[in-house]
């Protein structure tokens, strides 16, 4: 873009030069003015267009995460590299390339199904499919020397090719048994190390390949199911034999221990009874006279007893004469002390009646005052004939004055 910026301006020069040159035919004063805005507006011209290339190409690029950045300097050849950050970019001087230093992942489509558009092909001429992945990389420390060798498409010009040379030999040479089972990880590692050896020598760093599924054509994979079934039937049928064999050997080794364990089982019990005769034999020397103390013990335990049952049986009966001789003791003692109460208490009633005998002769009143009292809850006023000076109950109680000399006459006593 800068270097088409002097031709642009040698061609605005020369259509303002020729406009002014007309122009000063016409007007001399109007051609001087504009030889003098000339400069100016070239000066702005150009300040426009630098200020579009940098819009449009942005002399600052910056580093995707997971690339690196080589950028080679188009006159002198000269190669930069940027892992991260950004730098300088000048279109028309520098040109950048792009590299992933991360892990790539390349699943050749092509020859994934028996009826793709490229299927595989074995040593039968059947063609088959393989679900195939490769895990690649670029070499890190050729970065430089791969940015003017590698092409700008790695997995449709490099690594596809390589795959396609490499697969395809290596599965012609192997029969389908053997792709789909039996050979399955020798030729993976086979793919893997001739495929790392091939690309090695573009740059290209092979981590790893990985064998999926294996397509067949479906005429071959029912027959192979068929196959297959029947192998398993056949190999069902062999195992069943054989557990059925060791079934029957598994029985006959039961029944022997089982007779073998009875055997030592009677064996044992005969023992066991013959020991246990002998021990009775020995135990009944010991035991007879043991039993005989045991009688003897006995009876002499039975007198002993007899002996104590006497002897409680006095001590009981002298016991109970004992209590009867203390309780009629005890019933005299109560009889006299009643008595002694009854005496007493006698002397104090008529110590008590002697006193109120007196007391009443020498006090009248105080008999009134009594059967006062008794009536108050009864009678609320007691009227008394006049003039008579004698006991208000007279008329109630007869016989008053009998009582009055029967009590003289005690006092008198």
């Amino acid at each position: 873009m800068l270097h088409r910026l002097p031709s642009l301006a040698a061609s605005l020069r020369n259509a303002f030069g020729r406009g002014a040159a007309r122009g000063m035919q016409a007007a001399p004063t109007a051609a001087r003015s504009l030889r003098r805005a000339l400069p100016p507006l070239l000066l702005l011209v150009a300040m426009t267009g630098a200020g579009y290339a940098v819009v449009v190409h942005p002399p600052v690029q910056p580093v995707p995460a997971g690339q690196a950045a080589l950028r080679t300097n188009q006159f002198s050849g000269g190669t930069s590299e940027f892992r991260d950050g950004s730098f300088i970019r000048i279109p028309g001087l520098h040109e950048v390339r792009f590299f992933p230093l991360r892990d790539q992942s390349y699943r050749p489509v092509a020859i994934a199904r028996a009826d793709g558009p490229a299927p595989l092909q074995s040593v039968e001429g059947l063609s088959l499919g393989l679900d195939m992945t490769l895990r690649w990389n670029v070499d890190a420390t050729r970065l430089p020397e791969l940015s003017r060798r590698l092409p700008d498409d790695i997995e449709a010009d490099v690594i596809a090719p390589a795959v396609q040379a490499v697969v395809y030999k290596q599965i012609a040479r192997h029969t389908v048994r053997e792709i789909f089972s039996s050979q399955r990880a020798e030729i993976a590692a086979a793919l893997e190390a001739e495929l790392r050896a091939k690309l090695a020598a573009d740059g290209i760093v092979l981590r790893g390949v990985q064998i999926g599924s294996v397509d067949l054509p479906a005429d071959y994979r029912k027959g192979m199911d068929r196959l297959l079934a029947d192998s398993l039937a056949s190999e069902r049928m062999r195992y069943t034999l054989e557990i059925s064999e060791k079934k029957v050997k598994e029985s006959e080794f039961q029944a022997a221990a089982d007779k073998v364990r009875r055997e030592t089982a009677a064996e044992a019990a005969g023992r066991e009874q013959v020991i246990a005769a002998r021990a009775q034999e020995e135990a009944m020397k010991h035991v007879l006279p043991f039993k005989q103390k045991q009688i003897e013990q006995r009876a002499l335990e039975a007198q002993a007893d007899s002996a104590a049952r006497v002897k409680q049986a006095e001590g009981a009966a002298e016991a109970r004469r004992i209590e009867v001789m203390a309780e009629a003791a005890a019933r005299q003692k109560l009889a006299d002390a009643e008595a002694y109460r009854v005496a007493q208490i006698g002397k104090a009633n008529a110590g008590q009646m002697a006193a109120e005998g007196e007391l009443l002769t020498r006090h009248p009143l105080l008999v009134q005052k009594a059967m006062a009292d008794k009536l108050s809850d009864k009678v609320q006023v007691i009227i008394a004939p006049p003039g008579s000076g004698g006991f208000i109950g007279s008329a109630l109680l007869a016989g008053t004055s009998a009582k009055a000399q029967a009590a003289a006459s005690m006092e008198q006593e």
